[in-house]
């Protein structure tokens, strides 16, 4: 087949122990998956259904190098979150079931453009501009379910330059993974390939150039992010 243009590059992150590599399809990101966070934006967690974003998968960006900051913000933060990986696809999938189409786990960070997120709520508008730019969906290498189990509990936070800023536990997600997955599967067909960010607990805080951003999640390890000067 001929290609007017070089195809793209498959977008991709390393697997835990291994040269293999695990390709990505899509993004998803759930809103307000912890109830302290959801107070945190202004929002009751007790009423409020779950919702979806999502990322392009060229905006994954792996842990342990600089970033530019983006432009067009003077508010970028982080939000520390597990990250699903989906290793089988399927629609309309049961939460009894849910578990059974998940590859992998791995650390993830969701920087955001929160000024810009900001005035999109306000106006009515979608978060693309706030949460979908470039480097925007920082994620560490996939850790198989084989090597680590399912993680339904754990520590996760999140340090700038040493100081904690986020601080929670797995299970406190209002929605837990095999819920979050039996949902979005209602709504659309999932995928091998997909990413599911799982919403982040509170605490999120702004980020600077020269800060150093660091994500742990019991069991995973740690990822870490500098943030450059702007390009």
């Amino acid at each position: 087949m001929t290609y007017v243009l070089p195809p793209m590059e498959i977008p991709s992150l390393p697997v835990v122990g291994t040269e293999a590599r695990f390709a990505l399809r899509r993004v998803f990101c759930v809103g307000r998956n912890y109830a302290a966070h959801a107070r945190e934006m202004g929002k009751d967690p007790d009423r409020e259904p779950p919702f979806f974003f999502m990322k392009p998968a060229d905006a994954v960006v792996g842990g342990g190098v600089t970033i530019p900051y983006p432009p067009e913000t003077s508010n970028l933060q982080h939000e520390a979150e597990l990250v699903v990986a989906i290793g089988k696809g399927g629609m309309n999938i049961t939460q009894d079931d849910a578990l059974g189409h998940v590859w992998g786990y791995a650390i993830g960070n969701d920087l955001t453009r929160r000024d810009l997120q900001g005035v999109a709520k306000e106006l009515g508008r979608p978060w693309d501009w706030g949460k979908g730019f470039d480097n925007s969906a920082v994620v560490g290498p996939v850790h198989p379910v084989s090597a680590v189990g399912h993680l339904t509990a754990g520590a996760i936070t999140c340090t700038v330059n040493d100081a904690l800023r986020q601080e929670g536990d797995l299970s406190d997600m209002i929605w837990d993974v095999p819920e979050v997955i039996s949902i979005l599967s209602r709504s659309m067909a999932l995928r091998p390939g997909d990413l599911i960010m799982t919403g982040t607990p509170a605490g999120v805080g702004k980020l600077v150039p020269g800060d150093t951003c660091t994500v742990d999640i019991a069991g995973l390890g740690t990822l870490t992010t500098t943030i450059g000067a702007p390009l």
